[in-house]
């Protein structure tokens, strides 16, 4: 299984390679040159499999020979052993032909976890091999960084440096970055928006000096383990609900793309999808290209669902990379119009094969606090902000196709946001037995200006050498 870059003159990589690299050299995201094909039959077999392994079964194919069956199957076992579901991602149903995909059974009670336990596995298990050093940089609107110092906090051979933007995610978001005390682990509040934060991660990616230098690795959605690792729940839901004898179609909220350019890579393989919904809070820029094929930059508005305040959605580029029959001079230069202009517009032929995939929508504040509580009153289930954006795109995209069952991925629980969630109901959702005393634990976080030397000098005299 060979790697390639959406930018197209980056090295070819194996599974492992592109793993530790993240950002390809060229500035693109690594990509699989094919994409593994499963019969019916295969996606059949699947059903009362244990999580484990179908997700065994699903990412085998993408690793070639990185990683032996034994070195896979334990990493994804000792991932996933945390975890507080036995189903892992367990579905409810909302409505007629409406289900809800739980995603926050994990330590940091967000879908990021599926990905990030899986690739902390894997990198040791690729660390001990080559006897190397690394130094991990992320950046997060909210999610990504608790994810990632859980499932690397302690370890020898990894530093950890989370960006974040200062004052624009949620309490219990911050504090879950910010609390824990291992001495490999930094939480950095960025002045600026994620877009900002995420900007500066590929600045460092593409000083090479600088990058080689600290050994520096990616693990937000730029890397493609983190998106392999999100296939799997598309086919564990899909089969549940009667795959691959009828089709099923996701919801998504969507902010950095990744989660459902997971579910595009599930219909290449075979998976039956009909459709995949793109759900955007009121920072709507994915859904405005959808529509009207124009990617446009407007500027970043804090809301109620943080995570989903992004504008650059890295993903997308993956989505367009396809759509552009896997042409990487013209993803190298849309991306260069966006960088330099702020917009660039979809060609007609691209569009259309975007459209063949996706549909997308976006609700408001307003709209958002509705759903949550008019969910609550119907249902009796408390959802996140996130998820309720997910919801109410739903609900529409499913009264255009009600004999199709709709999935709505629950991307966060609501304890993670509960100012959000008691503004809307009046319940305060508390957080789980192992994390009573979040609020109670000392805080460690250093404050960074919007500049990409002061970053690399603070990284360069914090790293463990």
């Amino acid at each position: 299984m060979r790697y390639i870059s959406t930018r197209g003159t980056a090295p070819v990589l194996t599974f492992s390679e592109a793993m530790m690299t993240g950002l390809a050299r060229d500035g693109g995201l690594y990509v699989p040159e094919t994409v593994p094909q499963f019969t019916p039959d295969e996606i059949a077999a699947l059903a009362g499999q244990s999580y484990e392994e179908v997700a065994y079964r699903v990412m085998r194919p993408f690793c070639g020979e990185s990683f032996s069956e034994e070195e896979l199957r334990g990493a994804i076992a000792r991932a996933y052993a945390g975890f507080g579901h036995a189903a892992r991602a367990p579905m409810v149903q909302l409505a007629p032909n409406h289900f809800l995909l739980e995603l926050f059974h994990g330590p940091t009670l967000a879908f990021k976890d599926f990905a990030m336990q899986v690739i902390g596995q894997l990198f040791q298990i690729a660390l001990a091999r080559d006897g190397k050093k690394i130094t991990i940089v992320g950046a997060t609107s909210g999610d990504t960084g608790s994810a990632a110092i859980e499932a690397f906090r302690g370890l020898d051979n990894v530093d950890v440096f989370i960006l974040f933007p200062h004052g624009r995610v949620s309490e219990v978001q911050r504090r879950q970055m910010t609390t824990p005390s291992e001495v490999n682990v930094h939480a950095l509040a960025l002045e600026g928006d994620f877009d900002d934060c995420q900007g500066k991660l590929k600045d460092m990616f593409n000083d090479f000096t600088f990058r080689d230098e600290v050994g520096l690795a990616g693990v937000n959605s730029i890397n493609f383990a983190r998106v392999l690792a999100q296939i799997v729940y598309y086919f564990t839901a899909a089969v549940a609900l009667g795959a691959p004898h009828r089709k099923i179609s996701f919801t998504v909220p969507t902010g950095n793309f990744g989660d459902i350019f997971a579910g595009f890579l599930a219909k290449e393989m075979g998976l039956p999808v009909e459709r995949l919904v793109i759900a955007t809070n009121q920072n709507d820029i994915l859904d405005r290209c959808i529509k009207q094929g124009a990617y446009a930059k407007r500027g970043v508005k804090p809301s109620i669902s943080p995570s989903m305040d992004i504008e650059v959605s890295s993903n997308f580029e993956r989505a367009l990379f396809w759509a552009y029959g896997k042409d990487g001079a013209a993803i190298t230069a849309l991306m260069g119009e966006l960088s330099e202009a702020g917009s660039f517009t979809v060609s007609e032929n691209a569009m259309a094969a975007l459209l063949q995939n996706y549909d997308s929508g976006s609700v408001d504040e307003a709209g958002t606090s509705g759903v949550i509580a008019r969910t609550l009153a119907e249902t009796g289930e408390l959802i996140c902000p996130h998820t309720a954006v997910g919801v109410g795109v739903a609900e529409a995209a499913l009264a255009r196709q009600p004999e199709v069952p709709m999935v709505t991925l629950s991307t966060a629980h609501p304890a993670k946001f509960p100012d959000a969630v008691e503004a809307a109901t009046g319940i305060r959702p508390p957080l789980p037995p192992r994390m009573a005393d979040l609020f109670d634990r000392p805080e460690r976080v250093t404050r960074v200006p919007n500049d990409l030397a002061a970053l690399e000098t603070l990284i360069r005299e914090r790293r463990r050498k």
